[in-house]
Formats: C-alpha cells, sequence, structure tokens
C-alpha cells in the first residue's frame, strides 16, 4: 500500500554490466520509512546481485507521504521492489 503514498521515486541506472550479461529481474528489499516520508533502513531480501547496488542507490532518494495513525506520523515497514528489464 506504500507505492500509493510515494512522492519522490528515482528510477535506477541499469549497470552496463548486467545489461551487457543480458541480467533481468526484481530486487526486493524491505523498507523503514520514517515519520517524515524518508527511507531510514534498507535491507536485501532478494535480487540477482549486479543489480542489487544499483536498486539499493536509487531507494535511498525515494521519500514517502508520511503515514498518519489517528492523525499522528508514524514510522512504516514495508517491502519495495525495484524491477530491471532490458528493452
Amino acid at each position: 500500500m506504500q507505492s500509493a503514498n510515494i512522492i519522490h521515486k528515482v528510477n535506477p541506472a541499469y549497470p552496463p554490466e548486467a545489461k551487457h550479461a543480458g541480467i533481468q529481474g526484481t530486487v526486493r528489499f524491505t523498507v523503514i520509512i520514517d515519520r517524515d516520508g524518508n527511507i531510514q533502513n534498507i535491507q536485501l531480501v532478494s535480487g540477482h546481485p549486479t543489480l542489487v547496488g544499483a536498486a539499493m542507490d536509487a531507494v535511498k532518494q525515494w521519500r514517502y507521504k508520511p503515514t498518519l495513525l489517528n492523525g499522528s506520523p508514524v514510522e512504516v515497514v514495508t517491502q519495495v521492489d525495484v524491477n530491471f528489464t532490458l528493452r
């Protein structure tokens, strides 16, 4: 549900070595979004090692609309996916 609250999403740069090798796939992280909507912690769940660095660099820049509980902003733990697809 947090994907609906994203207000700034940076797409990752496709790593040249992954592109050259034809590597595609999804990198999944568990993240903590703080009360201000910033990414505070990123933990890798799954993904090809060649894609992880670029995905993490992009996700660190994502910003979310703060999640409110009873009118007050709260910290949220969620999973995010970064997809890499060759055209």
